[in-house]
């Protein structure tokens, strides 16, 4: 079978969520490379402006709180109406808060499940529809490779990307006699305040904002659902899944793969898990600071 060529992004317009740092200004920057024209949506108001102004004349900034659906509806609805019709939506908005399981509050799972889930499934939903009528459309759910295995100190993370994998999943699915393509995202640790304080699993090194970036534009230009970043992920993740439950935790231990979430320095990670236990569920959209990105 002939290699598909890769498609040509320029002229299309992408809508990314948590776009005002880290992994969504990153992706905003390459997108924009390849000549798309790119809505960056945030909760931090001012910073989400800071950004789409240092970004260039193609990017705009809006408003938007992930939990709340007439806040995700109005931002789809603007960018649209000033770039166009919706070719890509990045769903990148999301909070990781670490601890214990049985130390974390009700407020704090109810937090990450908001914005790691109901963010991504507004989105979803009011997106995919749009592309489904126009006969076109690329869905970017950014998972984890949390969303594959279960990490100590990570419990409600890693079940909200494990969330995020099944639902994308299942929507490729529905979705496989259409033209609309899905993919799903999954990166091992990336270099972003969201990571601040983590160590590195044996073998898989940390990897950079630009380097997700970089996957999710061959994803847009050669559509597939597995995107693993690195990619060496992807053959672990095969291996992992063929053996029994007792030889994945050993292998697990021997990479210190379980470690990474539950051995982390408090002190590098204060001032983002301050700044992650400020993300509300309800608060308006451009309000001070606080749904955070990637």
């Amino acid at each position: 079978m002939a290699k598909q060529p890769p498609r040509i992004l320029a002229g299309q317009v992408a809508a990314i969520t948590g776009g005002a740092r880290g992994i969504g200004k990153e992706t905003a920057r390459h997108l924009l490379r390849q000549g798309m024209k790119v809505a960056i949506g945030d909760l931090d108001l001012t910073a989400t402006q800071a950004a789409a102004a240092e970004l260039g004349p193609n990017a705009k900034g809006y408003a938007l709180d992930v939990t709340d659906r007439a806040s995700f509806e109005a931002f789809i609805d603007g960018v649209e109406a000033d770039l166009g019709p919706l070719d890509v939506l990045v769903n990148n908005a999301g909070i990781m808060q670490l601890g214990p399981f049985l130390e974390e509050s009700d407020l704090v799972a109810h937090r990450q499940v908001d914005i790691n889930v109901h963010g991504v499934l507004y989105g979803m939903k009011i997106a995919v529809p749009r592309f489904v009528a126009r006969g076109r459309g690329h869905l970017v759910n950014i998972a984890s490779s949390a969303g594959k295995g279960g990490f100590p100190g990570g419990a409600t993370y890693c079940g909200t990307k494990h969330f995020v994998v099944g639902v994308s999943e299942a929507l490729r699915g529905e979705l496989r006699e259409t033209p609309v393509e899905v993919s799903c995202v999954m990166p091992g640790v990336v270099n972003t305040e969201l990571a601040s304080g983590l160590t590195e699993a044996r073998g898989v090194k940390n990897v950079n904002p630009e380097d997700v970036a970089a996957a999710i534009v061959e994803c847009l230009q050669v559509p597939r659902f597995d995107v693993f970043v690195p990619k060496s992920i992807g053959p672990i993740t095969q291996v992992m899944g063929v053996l029994p439950r007792a030889g994945r935790e050993r292998i697990t231990r021997l990479l210190k793969a379980d470690q990474v979430l539950s051995t982390v320095d408090a002190g590098a990670r204060a001032a983002y898990e301050l700044r992650a236990s400020e993300s509300e569920p309800g608060l308006k959209a451009g309000d001070d600071p606080k749904q955070l990105s990637k």
